[in-house]
């Protein structure tokens, strides 16, 4: 069984827990823990047992970085489906990974309302799985790269293309506040498949996802994305890279429920809210 690392708040007191299945009922369970997972001093149950449902129970985005990285156009099909869509010039995929960042203040957790800035009038979805480093990593090697991850969860690049289209930086596009949605928990390094995690995205509950795809077509691989972030940016534990999304995006309006679903790991949901 996968070992998932959650963030939470109990009467709005942040705490760590795993998140542990009941064989008897088969509901999921946070084992609290005494102790901060990414500090590298010993963590210990507390002996305290909640209810995902429980009252004063809200799970949080579970960490907090001090900085995200995002890869854009890391597989061939987004490439192509942005030309297609008229976002972009160019028909396929760079041979260079093209890098970008979101602050700290963009990250939100599971079930936070996705602000919709009124400065936008495209805000568009971008599922992906996401790595979360649990060591300091400078200059490491494509072949040592993982050696550094804790584990992986669920992100949605949430994009303002309208934004994105006048400001080459992206600043604005990628980086307004609730831009990243980061959740439900994280799946420890070696309990995921992240080779081939099958990614998907459903809006409003309905059954047909609105994109799909697996890590094990992205172009530049999670460890030589490591390998190349690492070489000019410190990555400190705790820190996030949005490795990319696999196909379509699509445009989100206020009241909208996003799910971003990555297999092994879980449901990231959230709501578009006006600003």
């Amino acid at each position: 069984m996968a070992m998932r690392l959650a963030r939470f708040s109990l009467n709005d007191s942040p705490r760590y827990a795993f998140v542990q299945k009941d064989e008897n009922d088969g509901k999921d369970y946070l084992v609290e823990l005494d102790g901060h997972p990414l500090s590298g001093g010993q963590v210990t149950p507390t002996g305290n047992r909640y209810a995902l449902d429980a009252d004063g129970i809200r799970l949080l985005s579970p960490v907090i970085p001090s900085k995200v990285y995002g890869l854009a156009k890391n597989y061939e099909a987004h490439a192509q489906f942005m030309h297609e869509a008229g976002h972009s010039e160019i028909a396929h995929a760079p041979e260079d990974m093209v890098i970008f960042t979101k602050p700290s203040t963009s990250v939100i957790g599971p079930d936070d309302p996705i602000v919709y800035p009124a400065c936008s009038k495209d805000m568009n979805f971008e599922p992906e799985v996401a790595v979360v480093m649990g060591r300091i990593a400078k200059n490491v090697s494509v072949e040592n790269a993982m050696d550094y991850v804790l584990g992986f969860t669920c992100v949605n690049d949430v994009t303002l293309r309208d934004l994105q289209g006048i400001d080459p930086t992206w600043t604005r596009a990628k980086g307004f506040d609730t831009s990243c949605p980061l959740g439900p928990w994280i799946v420890m390094r070696d309990d995921l498949n992240w080779r081939d995690a099958h990614i998907s995205f459903t809006l409003n509950g309905k059954d047909v996802p609105m994109a799909s795809g697996t890590t094990a077509n992205l172009i530049h691989g999670i460890p030589e994305q490591i390998a190349a972030i690492s070489s000019f940016s410190t990555l400190l534990p705790g820190d996030v890279i949005m490795t990319g999304t696999p196909n379509a995006s699509g445009h989100l309006d206020p009241g909208d429920e996003t799910i971003v679903h990555v297999e092994g790991i879980g449901d990231l949901r959230n709501v578009i809210v006006r600003a």
